[in-house]
């Protein structure tokens, strides 16, 4: 049985920023598969996706380092244009090609405690594969990819029309401040989070960019700081980075607080550099301790 498992198709990402231009894997479980081995190797940890040929050397690398890896195969991989300007709270997108939703049926051999659907479009995970996998164990969801449609290459920002129908088989959702208004047409964090958790959500987390994050389990709050990161130089994959710390602390027992701070710290190592997150449990620690 695997503590966490992560579903969600790996990328191919073009990362534009000011500074460079990049080409690399990316996606939702490619930064969590990344987050996890990382904070520790032995972690039974699985990651599922489904990606077209182009990925597969990417495939076979997170394989060489160990990590459980079930492929399922895609006409294409999804790949991802990500432009940011000199604020890196903020990016546009463009979708060159897409992979295939997931199917029940590539849900049936899994077995976790969590599954942490990494949803990149809003047609990756249908309703009735989110109530499916929460059969089998507790269901974790960010928000971002049931916000994004492409239409040709380009990708525009809708309603989350399947809300309803996914929300009552969560257990944990993370979104940040522009998904937030998004899907509820509020402003105010708090009034989102109590909110969600109306659905039956136990674990609410709203990532607020250079802010913090906040946590709501409970009935109660946490306000989560921001660790300020020493140069910002890619800030893609920082949600997901955020989501692998936070959950893999919550697995060890932690609580919420610690889980976000310990989350939010891993979040900044990550900004700090290009790529997913490579540094160790103590590495989270000691940024942990400079605030």
């Amino acid at each position: 049985m695997n503590k966490i498992c992560c579903i969600g198709h790996i990328t191919r990402d073009r990362i534009i920023t000011p500074q460079q231009t990049i080409d690399m894997a990316g996606g939702t479980s490619f930064y969590m598969a990344h987050g996890m081995h990382h904070l520790s190797p032995d972690f039974p940890f699985q990651l599922v996706t489904k990606i077209g040929q182009e990925s597969q050397e990417e495939v076979d690398r997170l394989r060489q380092m160990n990590i459980d890896v079930l492929s399922y195969s895609s006409p294409h991989s999804v790949f991802f244009e990500n432009h940011y300007g000199l604020n890196s709270d903020q990016r546009t997108q463009r979708v060159l090609v897409k992979a295939a939703p997931f199917t029940i049926e590539e849900m049936k051999p899994l077995q976790a405690e969590v599954f942490h659907l990494g949803s990149l479009l809003a047609d990756d995970f249908s309703p009735e594969i989110v109530k499916y996998l929460s059969q089998k164990g507790r269901i974790s969801i960010d928000v971002q990819g049931y916000l994004r449609e492409v239409r040709g290459e380009k990708v525009y920002a809708v309603d989350w029309k399947d809300m309803d129908a996914v929300l009552p088989y969560v257990d944990m959702i993370k979104l940040n401040e522009h998904e937030m208004r998004a899907i509820m047409r509020l402003n105010n964090p708090k009034t989102v989070a109590k909110k969600l958790a109306s659905y039956g959500i136990r674990e609410v987390i709203i990532t607020l960019g250079s802010y913090g994050s906040l946590i709501y389990a409970d009935n109660r709050f946490y306000e989560i700081p921001a660790y300020k990161p020493r140069e910002v130089v890619d800030a893609t994959g920082c949600g997901d980075t955020y989501s692998a710390g936070y959950l893999y602390m919550r697995s060890l027992g932690a609580d919420y607080a610690e889980s976000g701070r310990f989350a939010a710290a891993m979040c900044t190592s990550k900004l700090e550099h290009n790529g997913p997150y490579d540094g160790d449990y103590a590495t989270v620690i000691a940024r942990a301790k400079t605030l």
